[in-house]
């Protein structure tokens, strides 16, 4: 099938500007890189014996190897059976990319929800995912109706050189879960390593929960209610595992769910939430953190200038160097997931400014990376009919905000 990718730049608004245009072509020429390596794409459905790929995240290692993780589902597109953690290594910054590789396996289970990071200390790539015996479903597990063992749990894993090779999965469930909690999932998308103040080197994984309701309700579990996000954390570079902040106000007026965070320059950080059907007026909610992730400074409140978002995940990045902006990917039409953009923010998150839209295509979960030189990456799912068709990796050039005149 024939697949061509438009995009429009608002290049005048906030200063980003597209690579180039996406080349067109075929799927099986859809790995090789357009002209003048623009966009690739990396995973493509009905490939490698999985029916669909969803949920993708990405780094950068210390030596510059780009990873692209993703969830390889080998019986259909849901969120539950035999769903492995997949993963592809690029050496020319996404241009192209390596055979794909099985970094955590579900024989017959599911896991999925990746979180890498990158371990300032050491180099070495941390994983954190999610796992739920792949007979069981989401709603079955919000309703308590499943074992300990069927239930969510997490893991980690480490690679020590770029990604060539991990470690086994290891349960870390005891020390980040709490006993009254149902569903759990980590991520998705890229974790952070914070670089600065009193916590610098610690590793930061965004993640969200379900709660059971209360002695007495007459609530099931299922209710979006009961949604609830919270970070974990490590100090030793993924050995151990601690739970930091933990949103339960379980209101119903904002229902933190995934959620992504990013190391802001005066070291806050910085977390973006969706909202599931929360009764406020907004998909997307944020908060920040003043002590590495322990506490939120404030409440999940709705951020309105994102209010084109609709009930997705999404990705947020930092840029390094001298007044960069905040960045935040996620599809740009308010009640379908289509049409990616990205937004910059100036002022560390207060507000966002759409800078470009990628395609009017079919979109849905994104994940951003920053390349060498001026260069970012967004590996994002989209297709032509739906969005589930590929995920694609697009390299967008940004140039530094203009200076403020007096």
């Amino acid at each position: 099938m024939t697949v061509t990718s438009r995009l429009i730049a608002l290049a005048a608004v906030a200063g980003l500007t597209a690579a180039g245009l996406a080349s067109t072509g075929t799927a099986s020429a859809a790995e090789r890189p357009s002209k003048g390596c623009t966009s690739s794409v990396p995973f493509t459905a009905g490939q490698n014996g999985y029916d669909t790929y969803r949920i993708p995240a990405t780094v950068t290692t210390r030596t510059g190897a780009l990873l692209a993780f993703a969830e390889g589902r080998r019986n259909g597109a849901g969120d539950t059976g035999n769903i492995d953690v997949v993963l592809r290594r690029s050496g020319d910054g996404g241009c192209t990319w390596g055979p794909l590789s099985v970094v955590a396996a579900g024989q017959g289970d599911t896991r999925g929800n990746p979180a890498p990071v990158v371990d300032p200390s050491t180099g070495k790539v941390v994983l954190l995912t999610s796992y739920n015996d792949g007979a069981v479903t989401e709603a079955q597990i919000m309703r308590g109706e499943v074992t300990p063992e069927q239930s969510r749990r997490v893991f980690v894993q480490t690679s020590r050189d770029d990604g060539r090779r991990f470690s086994a999965p290891r349960d870390i469930t005891d020390s980040v879960k709490l006993p009254s909690w149902r569903w759990y999932a980590t991520g998705p998308g890229h974790a952070v390593a914070l670089t600065r103040g009193r916590h610098a080197g610690r590793l930061v994984v965004p993640a969200n929960h379900s709660a059971a309701p209360p002695a007495g309700s007459t609530d099931t579990g299922q209710e979006t209610k009961y949604y609830g996000a919270h970070a974990l954390y490590s100090d030793d570079g993924g050995v151990t595992w601690r739970l930091g902040f933990i949103d339960a106000s379980y209101d119903g007026v904002d229902n933190s769910n995934e959620s992504i965070a990013a190391e802001l320059p005066d070291g806050r950080l910085y977390f973006s939430s969706r909202d599931q059907h929360g009764t406020s007026t907004g998909n997307r909610l944020d908060s920040y953190s003043s002590d590495g992730a322990l506490t939120l400074d404030r409440p999940y409140t709705v951020q309105p200038a994102l209010n084109d978002v609709p009930v997705v995940q999404c990705s947020v990045l930092q840029l390094r160097g001298p007044g960069a902006s905040l960045l935040f990917s996620g599809p740009s039409v308010p009640t379908a997931r289509r049409s990616m953009a990205i937004w910059r923010s100036t002022d560390a998150g207060r507000t966002f400014t759409k800078a470009l839209t990628l395609s009017t295509q079919p979109a849905a979960y994104s994940d951003l990376v920053q390349l060498g030189g001026d260069k970012l990456g967004i590996l994002y799912e989209t297709g032509v009919e739906g969005p589930y068709e590929r995920i694609e990796f697009r390299r967008v050039s940004f140039p530094s905000p203009a200076p403020s005149r007096n």
